[in-house]
């Protein structure tokens, strides 16, 4: 066999393998992955009670309740058009609050509602850690 056709069916061959790898990925994830939604989009797609997802909105002022037992917390997540209310049990990060954004990864129930395993809060782009802020009111204040 000439070299040039060797060389031919080891380049076939590396693509086929590298397809077949991606397909097995691809495969192995599938049931992994979570998708986002905003509540408008859940309430379109009509999400299945169960699947793993991430609800992303903000959280409705006045809708933060907080159990006795101290963990468990219901909430409401909007995107100015739709809610979904949500119950997480456990600790909340400290900068989830009213009117602030929020990415919960859990599941919808059957009647709706939401139940989230884990709570990421969210900050706007202009977010700067207080000491750095403080730091450039300084600077501001000596150019001056």
């Amino acid at each position: 066999m000439k070299a040039k056709n060797q060389r031919l069916i080891l380049a076939l061959l590396a693509v086929v393998a590298i397809v077949g790898a991606a397909l097995l990925a691809m495969s192995a994830l599938k049931d992994q992955a979570a998708y986002f939604y905003t509540p408008s989009d859940a309430k379109r797609d009509h999400v299945e009670p169960g699947r793993a997802v991430r609800l992303g909105g903000m959280v409705q002022k006045g809708s933060i309740r907080r159990h006795g037992d101290g963990v468990t917390i219901d909430f409401v997540v909007t995107d100015n058009a739709e809610t979904v209310p949500v119950r997480f049990k456990g600790i909340v990060p400290d900068l989830f609050k009213e009117g602030s954004g929020v990415v919960a990864e859990g599941k919808f129930q059957p009647d709706q509602s939401f139940v989230a395993d884990n709570i990421l809060a969210k900050h706007d782009e202009r977010y700067m850690p207080p000491q750095i802020a403080g730091e450039m009111h300084k600077t501001e204040s000596l150019k001056k």
